[in-house]
């Protein structure tokens, strides 16, 4: 029911911008309104991408205005100066976008915090100085004479008949969106935003992910640029300066910067009052100020001090939608690894060491895991287990010595070639997506076993591998005891739930090898139980375990080894009862405990 509420919500807008042009007298709209809703069109489409950049990839852009001057102007010149067709102009543009977005987002998105901010508004700064002082783009008066665009033999001169185009354009943006962030990268995306490293940790190669959509959102940009340069036909920089780049950024955040929808309607209410205010304030102030920046400015910090998610939200409410994804009934299942043999050595670490400088925090630590075992890392506060942990998964390098898996050396590889070996992983604090659904947030964990790619998804050419990855998520949740809780936000769950749905998401991965990282941290008795019975579960179907724990009780009615630490050393290892009674042991960790 709730989809089919979204379902009516699209059509009923469909219906209603489409029918506008065409409305018979009485209700006839008027040009004005219509080259209103033009604008809106055209800003939507740059808040669209500036949602996915912004909202979703956590990346706070200002200059997105100068990619509209690089569509604008490329259409403009090629279609003046060498008449080219301006479809072609518009596939130059994107070319040449592209380009630019690529250099510019191979730098920028490498940059964090407040430098990310203001490396936007320095490139956006250069581009609109660079389009008012070029001689061949007329400088800041600009190029004129831009033909108009047509469509099969009927030329759209007025702003009444390109509003259909510019439209199209808007859901086409809509359509692309949602089918991206409802894909295996649109999941990896949607981590982004605060969850970096667990991405990485599922195999998501992050710096290339934020300059792809750092590309896209440029292109919306400057498809934007193509559609102005041929409504207006002409171009000059005013409208591509750092002004209308912070205007952008405000019509995403207005409508709410993390929905697709929120950016339409931001741009239509930004649109609307900027206008509204323009024309009421000089009849009540006169003309000889611009009184309606400071009110524009008063309102806008009142709208995002009691909607800081946003007007979308409280839109969305009368309009809900069900999980975006769902477990189809029938999928081809994904390929598996062959499991080791039982006793066969995973992981050897080999006198592995971690300096921070003068601080030694693994000092020399050696110990192995073979197939079908449960190895417990066990110590105080501070002995170096969870940097131990993160040595092995690729977090952290080493200082000197070696770790193996399979035979392989793996002490200098990245979390997201270590986890395609075959190493799953969990977290100390629990790492999730809460906004997204449990079957989402496990099957980000089968992100390498995948393949399809951001324009596949774009296109809608990912459906076969989806139900597939859909498909094997669903089992693993099955596989853990969560099935009721399959379409519930991730958010939530109760604690011990949301460890469960980690192990889930780990095993997600295909993994020969699972790392917990204090797994019955903060649980009570009972889900400590469970969380027991389910490892033990998991060691009968073959599965190997290195588990650091502080809970000893819980570690020492599971683990098959255990390897124990105090202050970044090894000091003892072996079976579970032996390591109860060695006299360093009690000394340093157990108390005294019979």
């Amino acid at each position: 029911m709730r989809k089919l509420w979204h379902h009516k919500f699209f059509g009923l807008f469909l219906v209603v911008v489409f029918a506008l042009p065409v409305l018979p007298h009485p209700v006839h709209v008027p040009e004005y309104w219509i080259t209103l809703l033009n604008y809106i069109g055209l800003y939507s489409i740059v808040a669209v991408g500036l949602v996915l950049l912004t909202g979703i990839g956590g990346m706070t852009s200002f200059g997105q205005a100068a990619f509209v001057g690089v569509g604008a102007y490329a259409t403009a010149y090629l279609t003046t100066q060498y008449a080219v067709s301006p479809w072609l102009a518009l596939v130059a543009g994107i070319v040449l976008t592209v380009f630019v977005a690529l250099v510019i987002g191979a730098i920028t998105m490498r940059l964090s915090g407040h430098f990310l901010p203001l490396g936007t508004i320095a490139w956006g700064l250069s581009l609109y100085y660079l389009f008012g002082n070029l001689e061949a783009l007329g400088k800041y008066d600009g190029i004129n004479g831009i033909p108009a665009l047509r469509v099969l033999g009927v030329s759209l001169e007025s702003g009444r008949s390109i509003y259909y185009l510019i439209w199209l354009v808007v859901f086409g943006a809509v359509v692309s969106m949602q089918n991206l962030l409802n894909s295996r990268p649109g999941r990896a995306i949607r981590s982004l935003r605060g969850a970096g490293l667990m991405a990485e940790a599922m195999g998501v190669n992050t710096t290339w992910m934020r300059v792809v959509i750092f590309v896209y959102s440029a292109v919306l940009a400057a498809i934007s640029g193509f559609l102005y340069a041929h409504l207006q036909r002409a171009v000059n920089p005013t409208p591509f300066g750092l002004n209308h780049g912070i205007e952008y950024l405000f019509m995403a955040v207005v409508g709410g910067v993390s929905h697709v929808w929120g950016a339409i309607l931001g741009a239509a209410i930004l649109t609307v009052v900027q206008d509204y205010l323009q024309t009421l304030l000089p009849m009540l102030l006169g003309q000889s100020g611009n009184f309606e920046i400071i009110v524009f400015g008063v309102l806008m910090v009142l709208l995002l001090q009691y909607a800081r998610q946003g007007v979308w939200p409280f839109v969305a409410r009368w309009f809900p939608r069900g999980p975006r994804a769902h477990v189809p009934e029938h999928a081809e299942p994904l390929a598996r690894r062959a499991k080791p043999a039982a006793g066969e050595l995973l992981l050897a670490v080999d006198r592995a060491r971690k300096e921070f400088g003068g601080l030694v925090a693994v000092n020399d630590v050696s110990f192995e895991v073979k197939a079908g075992q449960i190895v417990g890392l066990i110590g105080p506060n501070g002995a170096g287990k969870s940097t131990t942990f993160n040595l092995v998964t690729g977090v952290l390098q080493v200082t000197r010595g070696q770790i193996h898996f399979h035979g392989e050396r793996i002490d200098a590889l990245s979390s997201r070639e270590i986890v395609k070996r075959g190493i799953g992983r969990t977290f100390q604090h629990v790492k999730l997506l809460p906004g997204m659904t449990v079957l989402e947030n496990v099957a980000l964990g089968a992100h390498l076993r995948g393949s399809a790619g951001v324009w596949r998804s774009i296109a809608r050419l990912n459906a076969t591998e989806e139900g597939r990855l859909m498909a094997e998520a669903a089992q693993q949740i099955r596989r853990v005891g969560l099935e009721q809780h399959m379409y519930d936000e991730a958010g939530s769950l109760a604690l011990g739930q949301q460890r469960i749905l980690e192990i889930a998401r780990a095993l997600c991965c295909d993994p020969t090898l699972l790392l917990l990282d204090e797994p019955a941290a903060g649980l009570r008795y009972q889900e400590k139980q469970r969380l027991a019975e389910l490892l033990r579960k998991l060691k009968a179907e073959g599965m190997s375990v290195l588990l650091v724990e502080h809970d000893m009780d819980f570690v020492m009615n599971l683990a098959d080894q255990l390897v124990v630490m105090e202050f970044g050393t090894r000091i003892a290892h072996g079976l579970p009862q032996d390591v109860q009674n060695d006299p360093a042991v009690v000394e340093a960790y157990l108390g005294g405990v019979e």
